[in-house]
């Protein structure tokens, strides 16, 4: 799996940045999983911490769907991974999980965040977020993507190293 990442730009409208800083993380969590077997992409940080690379995709799928598709498009969806509502957990037990269908369900997620993100008329466009009871706008859904991925990216860096010694973003 060869992927390519390329870096934000250093001016841009406020649309464009957010958009190309979310997709710089996108592409930095693929990287970190790149070339690496469903065993490997499986292999946990340490006991109890169910975290590992499978794991931390599984669960940007999840907050994919549930940023875009369920709160700023308004789609009535179940979890990709749960029967519970706002379950965000259970994508982290990644037994028996595969490459196929954690990063298959990941990409179609993303595919329908960036078609839902180019139909919105503006960054001031407001969604009801039912868990928080609240409004809030595609802006804050988008720096809240970017602060996800940023944190998890993070995360990703010592779970790749821990496989098999790769560093550096």
């Amino acid at each position: 799996m060869t992927t390519e990442r390329v870096g934000p730009p250093l001016i841009a409208d406020e649309r464009e940045m957010l958009r190309s800083y979310l997709d710089f993380h996108r592409a930095t969590l693929a990287m970190k999983c790149a070339d690496l077997s469903d065993e490997q992409l499986r292999s946990r940080s340490m006991p109890p911490s169910t975290l590992s690379l499978m794991a931390l995709v599984r669960h940007m799928a999840e907050v994919e769907r549930h940023w875009f598709r369920r709160v700023v498009n308004g789609e009535d969806l179940p979890m990709v991974w749960s029967a519970t509502l706002w379950d965000f957990q259970s994508a982290y037990d990644d037994t028996g999980a595969t490459r196929e269908a954690a990063f298959g369900a990941w990409e179609t997620e993303v595919g329908h965040a960036r078609r839902i993100e180019r139909a919105a008329a503006s960054l001031d466009l407001t969604s009801y977020n039912a868990r928080w009871e609240a409004e809030v706008s595609l802006r804050m859904v988008m720096l809240h993507l970017i602060h996800e991925y940023a944190r998890h990216n993070g995360h990703a860096d010592f779970l790749r190293e821990a496989v098999d010694g790769t560093v550096g973003a």
